[in-house]
């Protein structure tokens, strides 16, 4: 008993180092990428602006029933981001695939509302992490499009163990990815699309912990396996689509807190999992007979969580191609 409760102190030390909003996430940006995803675009420029919204006032536990502190004063949980994109497609060619890059660093803020806890923080705008693509490739045959990539994700951002106001996650991850677009008719106006994500991380910074002769070596979040795509129907040669976009993401290994954890704390820890659906369109913004920029809207709905927050994502996403080419 003396060392379960040990055991439980240290947990309970862990998990306040971690921002309340991150729950042990990873560092993918679920809902990032909808219908298309697996099409690499065509070789030029793309400057781009993403703003992504994330809002929950539901925990789920493992058994799937929701967490309740207090029926009259639910928690919420809110996030904000903003990620500015340069993107590089060349026409050259690597194993018969076009070349690409993306660097994208990010600012975000937050907000945790828990009435029955006395919380009510609010953390201020400031920078995140830093996500960096060195190798994209893709291929485009006539019936579908594929690509592949490696990126990681840069601990660039505003962190530090036990701190109220984290932007950033206080880690290193690396991701491996790779996705198709398949066209399900000759004019190509028809596609269904999926990429799957597979994450691993550094250990967080700061989370080295020494509870009497006890020492927790750190925590390093479990490895992810996140699955995003859609359903659309495009128009007007492509710069116009509509369709349904998705996402799920599974935890394939468990938090590294140092040490084994036992029950009841291993159950309150264990492997997350969540899905979500809702729209996705993408409008062009043309001027003076030239393509100015493509404007995407998705927001989706999550569902069948497991040990973790359950809410709704708004993304919106500008691509501005430079220079903006002419329409035919």
């Amino acid at each position: 008993m003396r060392r379960v409760a040990r055991v439980a102190m240290i947990a309970l030390a862990v998990l306040v180092t971690v921002p309340a909003y991150a729950q042990l996430n990873g560092s993918n940006m679920l809902g990032d990428t909808g219908v298309g995803t697996g099409t690499q675009p065509a070789p030029g420029w793309y400057v781009a602006g993403l703003y992504y919204r994330y809002s929950s006032d539901t925990i789920i536990k493992a058994d799937g029933s929701r967490l309740t502190l207090d029926p009259n004063q639910p928690g919420r949980v809110t996030f904000h981001a903003i990620v500015p994109m340069l993107v590089f497609v060349s026409h050259a060619k690597i194993l018969g695939a076009n070349y690409g890059i993306t660097f994208a660093p990010s600012f975000g803020n937050g907000s945790l509302e828990a009435p029955v806890l006395g919380l009510q923080q609010k953390v201020s705008w400031g920078a995140g992490d830093l996500y960096f693509l060195p190798i994209t490739l893709g291929w485009h045959t006539t019936h579908a499009d594929f690509n592949a990539a490696f990126g990681f994700f840069a601990s660039t951002g505003r962190y530090r163990a036990g701190a109220d106001d984290n932007i950033g996650k206080g880690m290193w991850s690396y991701e491996l990815s790779a996705g198709t677009t398949v066209f399900l008719d000759s004019r190509r106006s028809l596609s269904v699309a999926t990429s799957a994500y597979w994450e691993t991380h550094s250990k967080k910074s700061g989370t080295d912990i020494t509870i009497g002769d006890t020492t927790l070596t750190g925590v390093r979040v479990g490895q992810m396996l996140s699955l995003e795509g859609g359903l659309g129907k495009s128009y007007l040669q492509g710069a116009l689509s509509v369709g349904v976009a998705y996402y799920a993401q599974w935890k394939l290994t468990q938090d590294d807190f140092g040490i084994p954890l036992p029950p009841p704390i291993s159950s309150l820890l264990a492997k997350h999992r969540v899905y979500a659906v809702g729209p996705d369109v993408t409008v062009p913004i043309a001027a003076r007979k030239r393509l100015i920029s493509l404007v995407n809207i998705r927001y989706l709905w999550e569902t069948g969580a497991r040990v973790k927050t359950q809410g709704s994502s708004l993304i919106i996403t500008a691509t501005f191609p430079v220079p903006s080419p002419k329409l035919q």
